[in-house]
């Protein structure tokens, strides 16, 4: 599917953001800059402004590999992995705990080798268009026929 504004981007996450529940996963790769950031952050704003929470800065975790938001009934850790080296380094960041209760949206998520059953991964690439994306699904559990929702 191909992006061709931000308002068609802001549709989608909408789609994404109503059909999440806590233990989800939504994984984000593509190559720098393409948005995967943006996303998120049209997420997180339409979830705040959804639950009358003030619209927050999301900015991208790079270098402290993670944000946290704490939207009513929703918690998000917002993760950039892109820093991260083994898998090992994971286990520091809580990541894969049970315990946690979140919708965990992962950034550069290629170095994770235990994978969700819960779990959209999304795909940005660039196209020839520099204003324009091309965006692929691919889901998992619940996720599994999410492009045939959209």
């Amino acid at each position: 599917m191909i992006i061709k504004s931000l308002d068609h981007l802001k549709l989608i996450t909408k789609k994404i953001a109503d059909k999440l529940s806590e233990d989800d996963f939504i994984y984000l790769t593509g190559e720098i800059g393409v948005g995967k950031t943006s996303l998120t952050r049209n997420l997180i704003n339409y979830l705040q402004e959804k639950e009358g929470v003030k619209i927050s800065e999301v900015l991208s975790p790079t270098f402290n590999l993670l944000y946290e938001y704490e939207i009513k009934k929703y918690k998000i850790m917002h993760y950039d992995l892109y820093r991260i080296k083994e898998e090992k380094e994971l286990i520091n960041l809580g990541i894969f705990s049970e315990k946690q209760k979140a919708v965990r949206i992962i950034e550069w998520p290629q170095i994770i080798k235990n994978k969700f059953k819960e779990r959209l991964e999304i795909e940005l690439n660039y196209t020839n268009n520099e204003n324009e994306r091309e965006i692929t699904f691919k889901g998992f559990g619940k996720w599994l026929n999410f492009k045939n929702e959209l």
